[in-house]
């Protein structure tokens, strides 16, 4: 489970991108904008802590 955990920063990121995607392509929606943001800037943070070492 440890070595899926260092990968959640990643995912998140994934996830906030596929929003901005169907929100260009499919749905032009405020709250797909507002999702990708939390998403990208979640999946930052928790790639930095996570991947923090000493």
């Amino acid at each position: 489970m440890d070595s899926l955990k260092k990968y959640l920063g990643v995912c998140l990121l994934v996830l906030g991108v596929l929003c901005l995607v169907v929100y260009k392509f499919a749905a032009p929606e405020n709250w797909l904008l507002v999702s990708a943001m939390v998403l990208e800037v979640a999946g930052i943070l928790a790639y930095i802590f996570i991947n923090l070492k000493g």
